[in-house]
């Protein structure tokens, strides 16, 4: 996937973790400021992570980490176990050899575009989630094409169309329940004959039990490898943050469905509960590859698990 946005990533990525931030992981910054690092002090750590969303499964193994590394290492002052504790945060967001491979190792025929097949439930974001990287990747001097392929759900259609109005690149569309499918296969013929590099395709924001529209979703899928082979496909899943553990869920069914490579954590700005990027990264193994930051087009940020996890734990 492309990075973007690379002068403000962290007044983003700081943006988007403000209220995690504020609410929770400064007073687990700060309870490392205690001259005496009891075992008072590990049970206020699980709890303060429980409650932000990091789950009870990601908490346990986080802290065990930190804990057999504080022993291995000799750390007995609070500093020195808060920089072992943000460091094994890092560790646990970097997903390796999950991502979606990046142009340098992926070479694609100039007549291939970048095939991105976007998909999460409704009330996910994942329209303007869209725009968002359309604009990102339209600054970066990227041809882009947006398909509407969410011919299920009453004015999607029209609904990608002022966006890509807003953003100021084509979008391929056919009538109201048509097949998917098709304007799939036409916006990549599209791309391809156009010279465009980047194909966003919008998919029905299906709920996860739904198991004929995850079929679907499949069938999408085979449709856009059959129009071009050569092309690299990508699927980037819309998690809501401000849905917490359920996205958890949803993420296990798409997962089954289709191949995710990778995640677009939208409304991060809005919760309080940051800590679910944690446990997406330990639980899934999929890389989080960009989050959303605010209402505007600009509000993203590619993410990053450094960068990440100073803006939730800057002490």
């Amino acid at each position: 996937m492309f990075r973007i946005l690379k002068r403000t990533e962290q007044e983003k990525t700081e943006q988007g973790a403000k209220r995690s931030r504020e609410a929770w992981f400064g007073k687990v910054a700060r309870l490392f400021d205690r001259s005496h690092l009891g075992e008072e002090v590990w049970q206020e750590l699980e709890e303060l992570l429980i409650c932000a969303d990091v789950g009870v499964n990601t908490t346990a193994k986080l802290i065990d980490r930190v804990r057999e590394r504080a022993g291995r290492e000799k750390l007995a002052e609070g500093p020195q176990v808060r920089l072992a504790l943000k460091q094994e945060m890092v560790n646990l967001l970097r997903v390796d050899g999950s991502g979606a491979p990046t142009e340098a190792e992926s070479p694609t025929p100039s007549s291939s575009p970048r095939v991105i097949l976007v998909i999460g439930v409704n009330g996910s974001g994942k329209t303007t989630s869209i725009a968002k990287l359309a604009h990102s990747l339209k600054q970066e001097g990227k041809r882009v094409i947006l398909a509407a392929a969410d011919t299920f759900r009453a004015a999607a259609i029209e609904q990608l169309q002022q966006w890509g109005e807003r953003v100021g690149v084509d979008v391929i569309c056919h009538q109201a329940g048509g097949d998917p499918g098709a304007v799939v296969f036409d916006s990549i013929k599209a791309a391809q004959h156009r010279r465009d590099q980047v194909v966003i395709v919008d998919t029905a924001g299906r709920l996860h039990t739904k198991f004929n529209l995850m079929e679907e979703l499949k069938k999408i899928k085979r449709v856009a490898a059959r129009a071009d082979s050569a092309a690299l496909h990508e699927v980037l899943l819309v998690l809501d943050a401000t849905t917490g553990q359920n996205g958890l869920a949803q993420a296990r069914h798409f997962t089954e469905a289709v191949s995710v490579t990778g995640i677009f954590l939208a409304k991060l700005d809005g919760t309080a509960k940051g800590g679910i990027v944690l446990a997406i990264c330990d639980e899934l193994k999929i890389p989080i590859l960009f989050i959303g930051t605010g209402e505007g087009l600009d509000d993203l940020a590619p993410f990053d698990a450094e960068a990440f996890v100073e803006a939730l734990c800057p002490i």
